[in-house]
């Protein structure tokens, strides 16, 4: 019961994780005001903080499984690109090819996650 509760959590803070994100992206993209409030700094950091807590816990039933290793590689990945995508890009052009990137490696993620295969893709 846990489990089944715990991994419903971690897809709706999943889904949350990348909407907060891509908004955030448009936001840059339009140079909007929006992007400076408070708690558009705050939410996606108490959000990605439930996110990891519930991923930890599904994982501890798993082991480290190579699909769970590309997984956080490519987590890690995600992060450092949309730190580029929203504060580090030296200019919007760098910034949205960022975060476009970014999106790409999302779906990896998801598809990961789906198929529990590092290579989801392939035939």
């Amino acid at each position: 019961m846990a489990y089944a509760l715990v991994k419903q959590l971690h897809l709706v803070t999943v889904f949350l994780s990348w909407a907060l994100f891509f908004v955030r992206g448009l936001w840059m993209i339009g140079d909007s005001p929006r992007l400076g409030a408070r708690w558009v700094r705050v939410a996606p950091h108490v959000n990605d903080t439930v996110l990891l807590l519930a991923a930890l816990y599904l994982a501890s039933f798993y082991g480290a499984q190579a699909w769970i290793v590309a997984k956080v590689v490519a987590l890690v990945a995600y992060i450092l690109i949309g730190m580029v995508a929203l504060r580090r890009g030296p200019t919007k052009a760098a910034r949205v090819g960022a975060w476009v990137t970014a999106q790409l490696v999302f779906l990896y993620i998801v598809a990961v996650a789906v198929t529990k295969n590092p290579l989801p893709f392939a035939a």
